[in-house]
């Protein structure tokens, strides 16, 4: 029986507050004894890591396009199969982007949280709540107010309510927050402090239980994950997992497993070579620039790379793991570093987005969905065997690059909406 009640908690723009408000609400309910599901909307690897910290357990993305619809609905059934709560943080501004975190909200039948930004006003809070319902319009939860500088402003904002918009809780102004940096929110690993941090959130954040437990149940469709076929059964994929290569979605991992992967994970920071007897290798995104040093220091890792790429073994490298195997790196404060020297070329960090969307790469074994996000460009004389193509159907995608038994590019790859094509990387099949 489902009985698990979820929001999308949106607002009017990026720069809110969402992920904190998350962060927090996903803390108090799970301190409390819920048990408590996580989504992030739209492609995005990092607000996942830190509220997976925030709920304990594992965070996947919702994406209509990206992910499938079929895929989304799975995902939602399983967490309402055993979840009291739901809570999905929305993209951006509810209404932006196509699809929009509105449409999402719409399609499943998600009320909407609005988490609204409160630190320049305190009754028009209540007018944007009505425009973000009303515009779409959109099913409503109510309103947690952000920053708020005290008691006095807090109860202005819930004077104002009504019972049709209602105010579900306030989070007061933070003197430390979630710290930021180019590609978004800092990895976990870089913050020793973080638990500590979201219990503070948590204990900050002022909330309406009864309000939160009024709101119906989710009437989650109960279907089950897609299967996939075993193309991958009896290979063991080597699979680069620390803070220079940690931007992976758990369902790439899952899908490789239904498929009958084994995998097996190796950290390059630690200068780890592979794992013994791999059949093909994966290295994921992440901060490679951030690690540049410590990463051309190891002299095991890039061997037994480089050893694996002489043997023919299939190597799938994407956006950090593409710069790993470049000639050099140039990490943007005036230092060259030597990477494992596999793909002729060299990388340049910049200080502006070279590449940001959700694209297509329109593969031999079928259309493999997926996005690009990223500041460096890489200077090569490769010539792309394909581009993808962007959302909108527009060319001008990433580059994808053979090389012997390598392919690489900045395009981020999700695996389940085309598992054929995804064991396709790991199979050395064009």
């Amino acid at each position: 029986m489902m009985n698990a009640r979820a929001v999308l908690l949106s607002a009017v723009a990026s720069g809110q507050g969402k992920t904190t408000v998350t962060a927090a609400l996903a803390r108090k309910l799970s301190r409390a004894g819920h048990r408590v599901a996580v989504f992030k909307t739209g492609p995005d690897f990092i607000d996942p890591m830190l509220l997976g910290v925030a709920c304990g357990a594992s965070v996947d993305v919702l994406d209509l396009w990206m992910c499938t619809e079929t895929q989304c609905r799975a995902l939602l059934a399983a967490a309402a199969a055993s979840h009291d709560y739901i809570l999905i943080e929305g993209v951006m501004g509810l209404y932006d982007g196509l699809p929009s975190s509105a449409d999402l909200a719409r399609r499943f039948g998600v009320p909407v949280l609005a988490v609204l930004d409160v630190s320049a006003m305190a009754q028009t809070a209540l007018a944007l709540a009505r425009g973000l319902r009303d515009h779409g319009p959109v099913p409503w939860a109510g309103i947690i107010a952000n920053r708020v500088a005290s008691a006095g402003h807090a109860a202005m904002i819930s004077g104002a309510a009504s019972a049709d918009l209602a105010v579900l809780g306030h989070l007061p102004r933070q003197s430390t927050s979630l710290p930021e940096r180019h590609l978004g929110l800092h990895l976990p690993s870089d913050l020793p402090d973080l638990e500590a941090r979201l219990d503070a959130l948590a204990d900050a954040l002022h909330l309406d239980d009864a309000i939160l437990a009024a709101l119906p149940p989710l009437a989650a469709d109960d279907i089950a994950a897609p299967a996939v076929p075993p193309l991958l059964a009896g290979k063991r994929i080597a699979i680069a997992r620390d803070a220079a290569f940690a931007f992976i979605y758990p369902a790439n991992l899952r899908t490789l497993s239904a498929m009958g992967a084994e995998l097996a994970f190796f950290s390059p920071l630690a200068d780890q070579p592979l794992p013994e007897h791999c059949d093909a290798v994966w290295l994921p995104g992440g901060y490679p620039e951030l690690h540049a040093a410590q990463l051309a220091a190891g002299r095991r890792w890039q061997t037994s790379l480089r050893d694996a790429v002489a043997r023919g073994l299939p190597l799938w490298a994407e956006c950090g793991g593409m710069m790993a195997l470049a000639q050099t790196l140039d990490d943007g404060h005036g230092t060259r570093h030597a990477m494992a020297g596999i793909l002729p070329g060299h990388i340049r960090m910049g200080s502006k987005l070279a590449g940001l969307g959700s694209q297509a790469w329109h593969h031999a074994a079928g259309e493999l969905r997926g996005h690009t996000f990223h500041y460096s460009q890489f200077d090569t004389d490769l010539v792309p065997q394909q581009h993808c193509q962007r959302k909108d159907g527009r060319d001008g995608g990433e580059a994808v690059y053979r090389h012997g038994s390598v392919q690489a590019s900045y395009f981020h790859a999700y695996f389940a909406s085309q598992p054929q094509a995804a064991a396709a990387l790991f199979l050395g099949t064009p």
